[in-house]
């Protein structure tokens, strides 16, 4: 995450703040559009959406583009920051031995899981203690569609880990991108007490004297 200073002119410039609204999307199953969703929420910037789909579904059905580049009269952003929507590595760690905080890890599976035979990029094979996995893979269209899977899935998915009724939930992933996915799409279910873990695995792996463990959640 940026200093407030720094986020709030560049949204200042391109013509975000009071008064406006935001639509975001990208061309990567909406990962990097619910990151700077996330980012707005925790710097107090509520009116903003992600584009279901995104850039594969807009181009697929055929709707107008433009090769032009698009500016927008500047804007006063006024950052009101919301430090509990960003959980640091002590947070986790102390959640990790509280039963009220549910954890999740929006990794694919064999690297939640440590699996010796899949690529691992985050310094130590693993998983937080506690954490339980949902796939970033996994709340998405992979057929080709892109869009996020029907409501009712989603909220099956997410209560089955008990993320719904938790205190708080944490999610994570290598480096604060999938795991925006899933706070975005908790919010969306109704859990208002989410926050990111920005540093993930990036910051947890590299760091020994934090715990990991290998294999399936019990």
């Amino acid at each position: 995450m940026p200093p407030a200073e720094q986020f709030a002119d560049v949204m200042s410039r391109i013509g975000v703040g009071d008064g406006t609204r935001a639509v975001l999307y990208d061309d990567f199953l909406g990962m990097y559009a619910a990151r700077v969703w996330w980012m707005l929420r925790a710097f107090g910037f509520d009116d903003a959406a992600v584009l279901n789909g995104g850039w594969q579904k807009w181009t697929r059905e055929g709707r107008p583009v433009s090769t032009e580049p698009a500016s927008y009269p500047a804007a006063t952003f006024v950052p009101r920051p919301r430090p509990e929507r960003i959980a640091s590595k002590e947070d986790v760690l102390a959640a990790t031995q509280d039963q009220g905080v549910r954890i999740i890890n929006a990794l694919l599976e064999p690297e939640y899981t440590g699996d010796p035979a899949f690529p691992h990029h985050y310094g130590r094979p693993g998983h937080i203690p506690g954490s339980v996995n949902v796939p970033f893979a996994s709340v998405v269209d992979m057929t080709g569609d892109t869009r996020f899977a029907p409501e009712d899935e989603l909220r099956q998915r997410f209560a089955d880990t008990g993320a719904l009724t938790s205190e708080r939930v944490i999610t994570y992933c290598g480096g604060g991108i999938a795991a925006s996915q899933t706070a975005y799409l908790l919010t969306l279910l109704g859990q208002e007490n989410v926050a990111l873990y920005d540093g993930s695995m990036i910051e947890w792996g590299a760091d020994p004297s934090l715990p990991l463990v290998t294999g399936a959640a019990p």
